[in-house]
Order: structure tokens, then C-alpha cells, then sequence
């Protein structure tokens, strides 16, 4: 278990044991990329569900549609290719093979990305984040799992997303329990 996810780990308990472990090399193939390492432990230690009631993180496959990453994934996609018609892309999205995969959303809309680049490395991805209206954006660079941690440990704090999360006790709900 990477430092990150032991830290994880120790802030948010969960109420099942280990999740199944995914089709990596079918997700990877559904969305055209690699996934990073540590994601893949985050979701094979906990599997997509709901962190302090408002984060949805999301797992490939999952049963529940709302936590799909493939599926959301994809819609949002989509979403995004409408968005930029009318809206500027971030800058970050500007070289040649840029694009997003969905990794977590909200309950208020908001949308936690990997800016995918071409030939990046995955475990060095950025975060991007995306407000509900589109139009905001704020840039992590750090792993999922490390930025998970710091923010439940209040210390990275989004402008973005809801002010009242993290809670000060936190809680996961697993999907396959919604």
C-alpha cells in the first residue's frame, strides 16, 4: 500500500473489506489509456462509492451507474466536446492529444479529471477540476489518493468544490450498499 493510501486509510474507514479487483486492461482499453497505479489500489482497497456525502468516486464497472467511471467517463466526454463550442478550454488542454477522464464527481455537479496528454505517464497525471457551471477550473498537481488525503485532512482546500467538505468525521459508503 502506497504512503498516500496508508494515510488514506487511517482518515476514512470503510464498511466492507478489500473491493473486487476491476478489469483493469479492459477499462484501460475502454478509455484509450493507462490508469494510475494508485487509483488502482484506491478502488481495489474501497471500490467506487461515497466519501463524506458529497464525493463520488468512481470504479470501472461498477453496478452502480452513477459511480461507472467508464460510463461517466465517456458522458462526460461528450459533455465537455459540446462545452468547448462555446466556453474557452482550459489552457492545459491546448497541446495536441489533451483530453480528460472523469475520476470522481459531486453531488453539486462538480467533476475531478486526469488531464490525459499524449504519451504521459499516468502515475504523473494532473487533477482537474471543473465546477458545475463549466466555466471554473483548478489545477492539482498530485496523485488522487494524495490529494484525497489532503484534502480530508483540510489541507488543500478547493474553491470549487462545496464548502461544507470535507466533514469533520469522515465516512465512506460503499456503492455496491446504494
Amino acid at each position: 500500500m502506497t504512503p498516500d493510501l496508508t494515510r488514506l486509510t487511517e482518515m476514512l474507514t470503510s464498511s466492507q473489506g478489500t473491493a473486487p479487483v476491476p478489469d483493469w486492461a479492459a477499462a484501460e482499453t475502454a478509455l484509450r489509456t493507462g490508469l494510475p497505479a494508485d487509483y488502482k489500489e484506491l478502488i481495489e482497497t474501497y471500490g467506487g462509492g461515497f466519501i463524506d456525502g458529497y464525493l463520488l468516486l468512481l470504479e470501472p464497472n461498477c453496478p452502480s451507474d452513477v459511480h461507472d467511471l467508464l460510463k461517466i467517463s465517456a458522458e462526460r466526454e461528450e459533455a465537455n466536446d459540446s462545452l468547448w463550442q462555446f466556453e474557452d478550454k482550459p489552457e492545459e488542454m491546448e497541446s495536441p492529444g489533451s483530453r480528460l477522464v472523469c475520476w470522481a464527481t459531486t453531488d453539486n455537479g462538480e467533476y475531478l479529471y486526469w488531464l490525459v496528454q499524449a504519451d504521459d505517464d499516468p502515475d504523473a497525471r494532473t487533477i482537474m477540476i471543473n465546477s458545475e457551471s463549466g466555466e471554473d477550473w483548478e489545477r492539482y498537481d498530485m496523485t488522487a489518493t494524495r490529494f484525497l488525503g489532503a484534502v480530508l485532512a483540510g489541507e488543500v482546500r478547493s474553491e470549487i468544490v462545496w464548502d461544507k467538505f470535507p466533514l469533520p468525521e469522515h465516512q465512506f459508503r460503499p456503492a455496491c450498499e446504494m
